[in-house]
C-alpha cells in the first residue's frame, strides 16, 4: 500500500475511533469497525470517583454522607445520607449543625441507637491506622473549609481518601498531615475482620491510579517516528 494511501487510512480510522469515545459521558460507547460496530460500556470520570462514596447533599451534610459511605461501602449496611441525617438532626443541637455541621459525637450517638455499634475517636497516627487496617472518618480543612472524609486505604506512602463533596482521592501521607484536622479518627470498634477486607480495596485505589504516561514513549524513539512521516512534498 502506498505510503499516502496507508496514513490517510491510519488518520481517517483513528478519527472515527476516537469521536464516539470523545462525547460519551455514561452507558455505551460505539465504535465503527470493518466488520460492524461493537458497544462498549463507558463510565465517566465522575461516577468513578463516588462509586465507592455516599455524596453529600448539602453544604453541612458531609458528616452524614461520611457516616452513610463507612456503612454501606466498609461494613455492609446500605444507608443513605438521608436517614443519617435526619436521625442525628433530629437527636442533637439543631441549631449548633446548622452552623458548624455534625460532629463525632452526633456520629458515636447515631451508630450506638440506630446500628447497635460502638464507636469513638482516637487521637492516633496514620502508622497506627496502617497497622490496624480499617476505614475511619478524619476531618480535614482545605482552603478554610473544614468536613468530614473517609480513610479508604493507606498504600505505598500515599492515603486513599473518600470526600463526599469531591469523590475519591489520594494524598501523600505528608500532604493530608498538613490538611488532617486534630489528628483524631473516628473508628467503628466492632465488624473488624469486614472492615479490614473492604480497606485498600483495589478497584477504589483504581479511581485514582495515575497513568504512567511519561514512560510510555521515548523521547528519541517519538523524535525519529516524526522525522520519518511523510512531508508535504511527499504528496
Amino acid at each position: 500500500m502506498p505510503i499516502r494511501r496507508w496514513f490517510l487510512c491510519v488518520v481517517i480510522t483513528t478519527a472515527l475511533m476516537l469521536s464516539p469515545a470523545l462525547s460519551a459521558w455514561a452507558g455505551g460507547a460505539q465504535f465503527p469497525g470493518m466488520i460492524g460496530s461493537m458497544n462498549v460500556p463507558v463510565e465517566s470520570l465522575k461516577d468513578l470517583r463516588f462509586r465507592s462514596i455516599v455524596p453529600q447533599r448539602y453544604d453541612f451534610s458531609c458528616g452524614s454522607a461520611a457516616l452513610a459511605t463507612l456503612l454501606t461501602y466498609h461494613y455492609d449496611r446500605p444507608t443513605t445520607e438521608v436517614e443519617t441525617f435526619d436521625s442525628m438532626f433530629r437527636r442533637g443541637d439543631q441549631d449548633l449543625i446548622r452552623e458548624q455541621g455534625f460532629s463525632m459525637l452526633d456520629m458515636k450517638h447515631y451508630l450506638e441507637a440506630e446500628q447497635g455499634m460502638p464507636a469513638d475517636g482516637f487521637r492516633i497516627g496514620l502508622d497506627d491506622l496502617d497497622n490496624l487496617g480499617v476505614p475511619a472518618i478524619a476531618m480535614i480543612e482545605t482552603r478554610g473549609y473544614r468536613h468530614f472524609v473517609v480513610i479508604k486505604g493507606l498504600e505505598g506512602g500515599r492515603v486513599l481518601v473518600g470526600d463526599p463533596a469531591l469523590g475519591v482521592n489520594s494524598y501523600t501521607r505528608n500532604e493530608f498531615q498538613q490538611i488532617w484536622v486534630n489528628d483524631i479518627l473516628f473508628i467503628i470498634r466492632e465488624d473488624v475482620d469486614l472492615a479490614r477486607h473492604r480497606f485498600n480495596a483495589s478497584e477504589t485505589w483504581a479511581a485514582v491510579t495515575r497513568a504512567p504516561i511519561e514512560s510510555g514513549v521515548v523521547r528519541s524513539d517519538l523524535a525519529s517516528f516524526t522525522l520519518h512521516l511523510p512531508r508535504a512534498s511527499d504528496w
